[in-house]
C-alpha cells in the first residue's frame, strides 16, 4: 500500500485571509487535518485560523507539543506525535499539518517532519509557504521591513544584553521575537541607545486582539502577551 503525504501548511500569524490558495486547496481536500494543540482545553491558534474552512467529514487531529526546553520531554511529545500521524500515513491516508505563520519558520511542522523522516524514511512531506510573523507585523505597521541595502537581524529570543547590543552593532533592523519576558531589559537598552523612537510592538499581529505600541519612550513598563514582537529600525548600526 502506498504511503500518504504529509503537506505542511502554512496558515499564517492569525487572519484567515492570509492563508494561501494553494495551502487553502490542500487543506480543504485532505482527508486528515492537524495541528498543535491548545492549551487548556482551548482551540490553539493554527486551528482557530482553520476552523472556517474545515469539512464535517475531515478528520481533526489535535496535537500535543508541551511548551518546555527539556529535550527529553519534547522528544517524546515529536515521536507521539509522529505516531498519530504515522498511522493514517501508513493507510495511504494523506494528512494536512496546519501551521501557525511560516512552517520553515521556528515552527513545530520542522520537529514533526524530521521525526517522521528519521522512523520512516519512505514518508513524503511537502511543504507550503505562507506569511510569517516579522512580515505580518511589519504589514500591520504599515511600515516596510527593510529597504535597499539594510541588514535584518530576527532573534528568537533574548538571553543576554550583549547580544541586542551586538546585533545593533552591526545591523539596521531587528526582530526579537518573545518579548514579552524581557521587556524592562530591552526597554532599557533601546533608551540608552536612543531607538525608542524607532522601535515598535506589535501583540497578535492580524488577530483580533491586535494591539499595536507607537512611541516606546512613554511605555518602560508594558504588560505584554506572549505572541508579542518587537521592530526596531535604526537608520544605521550604533556602532
Amino acid at each position: 500500500m502506498p504511503v500518504g503525504t504529509l503537506y505542511g501548511i502554512s496558515v499564517g500569524p492569525g487572519d484567515p485571509e492570509l492563508l494561501t490558495l494553494k495551502g487553502l486547496r490542500l487543506l480543504k481536500q485532505a482527508p486528515v487535518v492537524a495541528f498543535p494543540a491548545g492549551v487548556g482545553g482551548q482551540p490553539g491558534i493554527a486551528q482557530q485560523i482553520i476552523a472556517k474552512w474545515l469539512r464535517q467529514e475531515q478528520i481533526q487531529l489535535p496535537l500535543t507539543f508541551p511548551y518546555v526546553q527539556d529535550d527529553h520531554l519534547l522528544m517524546q511529545a515529536w515521536k507521539a506525535a509522529a505516531g498519530q500521524v504515522w498511522h493514517y500515513l501508513s493507510q495511504g491516508t494523506d494528512v494536512a499539518f496546519a501551521c501557525e505563520g511560516d512552517v520553515g519558520f521556528y515552527s513545530t511542522f520542522t520537529y514533526l517532519a524530521q521525526t517522521l523522516q528519521h522512523l520512516h524514511p519512505s514518508v513524503e512531506i511537502q511543504i507550503v509557504p505562507g506569511v510569517s510573523s516579522p512580515l505580518a507585523a511589519a504589514a500591520v505597521l504599515g511600515l516596510p521591513l527593510t529597504l535597499r541595502h539594510q541588514r535584518l537581524v530576527i532573534l528568537p529570543a533574548l538571553y543576554t544584553a550583549t547580544d541586542l547590543e551586538n546585533v545593533l552593532g552591526w545591523a539596521e533592523v531587528l526582530v526579537l521575537l518573545k518579548v514579552n519576558s524581557v521587556y524592562k531589559q530591552v526597554w532599557e537598552i533601546l533608551h540608552r541607545l536612543q531607538l525608542l523612537e524607532r522601535s515598535f510592538i506589535v501583540e497578535r499581529a492580524t488577530q483580533a486582539g491586535q494591539v499595536i505600541h507607537h512611541n516606546l519612550v512613554e511605555k518602560p513598563n508594558l504588560d505584554l502577551p506572549y505572541f508579542s514582537l518587537l521592530i526596531v529600525q535604526a537608520e544605521k548600526p550604533i556602532r
